[in-house]
């Protein structure tokens, strides 16, 4: 798959689906992609989550037809999936800075947002700091929470604090495990990995803070989870945590990924890797990785 094809396939997918009732799913069967991972290029590529394009392009449009057309706003907050004038109008005045009821006066005023139309200049993709690593199967226990791929980024540094909190503290301050949660930290190096996993609808995924899983009890509430045996792009990254993680998997979706003539997306999970050992993750030059499942593209 081209991966700049599959962005332009969503992109004419959700301009022909305007005023239809659809999710990040369709969007993602369209394009032949997992949603997570479309959810991911679509944001680094054209800097839109995709419900957030959608909702944009519906907005504007539905603008126009009010400048234009006499329609009612109840009929246009309709066409345009919402189910209310109420939450319509919240909406619209949220994007354009005045009320539906305003439009004709202040026409001059409407927030343009017409289609994306890509234009990619590919740099430094292959040059990338890289590898391409065959793994045997592995095992990965943690704590496990659903988050969604429009805010992901904000909430899941704030799951890190939490499970760190409740769990981690006590541990890392040298005490003995004081519950059989604690006990499975200290033996599966819970932390060392935070994992992707994209087999939800509604544009959502589960996301693991984890450890390689040693053997053991396996705490009510916790879960496990097992790679199959294939080969990983692994992205070595220095800086603090998250940024540093955040920057690089742009940086793979826009410039390694679009156009590489030799490897393409495989699975629906991808795994960050922490250094547990040394330095802090505030530290300039802390050590993380991103491993993303690849397949080798047939000729």
């Amino acid at each position: 798959m081209e991966w700049l094809s599959c962005i332009r396939r969503s992109i004419e997918f959700i301009e022909e689906h305007l005023t239809d009732d659809i999710s990040v799913q369709d969007v993602a069967r369209r394009s032949f992609v997992s949603p997570y991972y479309l959810q991911k290029g679509f944001s680094a590529i054209t800097g839109y989550g995709i419900g957030e394009y959608l909702r944009n392009r519906r907005l504007y449009e539905a603008a126009l037809e009010l400048k234009n057309d006499d329609i009612k706003v109840i009929d246009v907050a309709l066409r345009y999936g919402y189910d209310t004038p109420e939450s319509f109008t919240k909406a619209f005045a949220r994007f354009h800075g005045f009320n539906p009821s305003q439009v004709k006066q202040r026409s001059s005023q409407i927030r343009k947002f017409l289609p994306l139309k890509l234009r990619i200049t590919i740099q430094g993709g292959n040059d990338m700091n890289y590898t391409i690593a065959p793994m045997f199967p592995f095992k990965l226990i943690g704590f496990e929470r659903v988050f969604s791929n429009e805010t992901s980024y904000e909430e899941i540094p704030k799951y890190w604090d939490e499970i760190c909190e409740k769990y981690a503290a006590n541990v890392y301050a040298g005490n003995e495990p004081a519950n059989p949660y604690e006990k499975a930290l200290a033996d599966n190096c819970i932390g060392e990995y935070g994992v992707c996993i994209d087999d939800l609808d509604d544009g959502k995924f589960r996301y693991l803070i984890a450890g390689k899983y040693t053997g053991g009890e396996v705490p009510e509430g916790m879960t496990l989870y097992e790679f199959p045996r294939g080969n990983w792009a692994v992205f070595d990254c220095y800086g603090p945590i998250p940024e540093a993680l955040q920057n690089m998997n742009t940086k793979i979706f826009r410039e390694w990924l679009p156009g590489n003539p030799d490897y393409e997306l495989s699975g629906n999970a991808n795994v960050e890797w922490y250094d547990c050992i040394n330095g802090e993750k505030t530290d300039m030059d802390y050590h993380s990785a991103i491993w993303i499942p690849v397949r080798k593209k047939e000729k």
